[in-house]
């Protein structure tokens, strides 16, 4: 699905005061929503695997995990896009690692974006569970950068 149809799909749910629609074609899915400020959103995309002889109403959506074991864990997003850094300085060693207890107000990485250097600073008291990004990798807006668990 390329950018012209998504923006005809907008269209069509602007014309018809549609507030969500979700499409599959060729093993391609997405599901558009209208937000808070009445702009369409990609809420879910995803890819279903067909076999050959295998009916629509056999094909099941790729296995998600327990909504139990993610609800547990507090997940810090990307607020921006840009590239994710660990530490301050190549040299510098990192302002978090896994296992470590994080204060509301830390430093807990940096997202350059545009040549800008934008500190990133936990909302949230807990300790680090997982760290979902490499060093020096992309990540866009929503990207969940750390896992925390809640003190």
């Amino acid at each position: 699905m390329n950018v012209k149809e998504i923006k005809e799909i907008i269209a069509l749910m602007n014309e018809n005061g549609l507030v969500e629609i979700e499409i599959e074609r060729e093993g391609l899915r997405i599901r558009l929503k209208k937000g808070a400020s009445g702009v369409p959103e990609i809420i879910q995309e995803s890819y279903v695997v067909h076999t050959p002889g295998q009916t629509a109403a056999q094909v099941t959506a790729p296995a998600k995990e327990p909504e139990a074991e993610k609800s547990k864990y507090i997940e810090i997003k990307a607020p921006m896009v840009g590239t994710f850094y660990r530490a301050p300085a190549p040299d510098a060693p990192p302002f978090v690692e896994k296992g470590n207890t994080i204060e509301p107000g830390q430093v807990i990485c940096i997202i350059e974006a545009m040549k800008l250097m934008n500190e990133i600073k936990s909302e949230v008291k807990g300790k680090v569970v997982d760290i979902q990004v490499e060093n020096a990798q992309p990540v866009e807006f929503g990207h969940v950068l750390f896992l925390i668990e809640p003190a």
